[in-house]
């Protein structure tokens, strides 16, 4: 291969995948922007209509929602479309489609960006799973409790909560406690640094006393 056309592939795979972290990173900017109110109209919007989403859900069920929210759409852009099609016809204009724009844009998903996110998706799945297989095949047999813990506890949670009520807890919490956190960081970092060492010495004694614990090494 000619060195030159070789080089000029190298640059432009290397532009390809700045490209995409700078898109991964200006997304998780938006995001981390949306939760923490920097932007508080954009903020309130998004709160408010996954709010308005979720209360829905909890209400109805979901064909339901989905459907409402379809039905709604295309009241709004059948009556803009005979609307204009009024419009158009009294002034004797020939503007055409009003949403010929939209409808020349190209909405179909690129093959490079479908690979991507499923390469992205396929990463977050395996370490996903090689966790769980550590976790339950006692590969620690501390770390192997502490889910059983959790589990426990989650059937408590479950007892009192729907899923629809935890995920609207859920989604007060995702844009009340980056504010709060992030004005009063230094006094919360204090009191979970405390909390964490407290958990990790109890931790630690626990494992000590439990027979054929598994022994984490320095390198962990």
């Amino acid at each position: 291969m000619d060195p030159m056309t070789q080089s000029a592939q190298i640059s432009s795979s290397q532009g390809l995948a700045d490209g995409q972290n700078s898109a991964a990173k200006e997304s998780k900017l938006s995001v981390k922007d949306l939760i923490h109110w920097r932007d508080p109209k954009k903020s309130g919007l998004v709160f408010g209509l996954s709010m308005l989403l979720l209360l829905s859900l909890a209400a109805f069920s979901v064909i339901s929602v989905a459907s409402y929210l379809l039905l709604a759409l295309l009241c709004v852009t059948i009556t803009f479309r005979i609307y204009k099609s009024v419009v158009q016809a009294v002034q004797k204009s020939g503007e055409g489609h009003p949403f010929k724009t939209l409808i020349d844009k190209d909405v179909s998903v690129a093959p490079e960006t479908f690979r991507k996110h499923v390469d992205a998706s396929l990463t977050y799945i395996n370490r996903a799973l090689k966790q769980m297989s550590r976790l339950f095949l006692v590969e620690d047999l501390v770390d192997s409790l502490k889910l059983a813990v959790v589990m426990w506890l989650f059937t408590y949670v479950g007892a009192v909560f729907n899923g629809i009520t935890i995920l609207i807890l859920a989604d007060i919490l995702l844009f009340a406690v980056p504010p709060v956190y992030e004005k009063y960081k230094t006094q919360i970092d204090q009191y979970m640094d405390l909390i964490r060492t407290q958990v990790n010495t109890t931790m630690a004694k626990l494992q000590e006393k439990l027979p054929g614990a598994v022994k984490r090494s320095k390198t962990e």
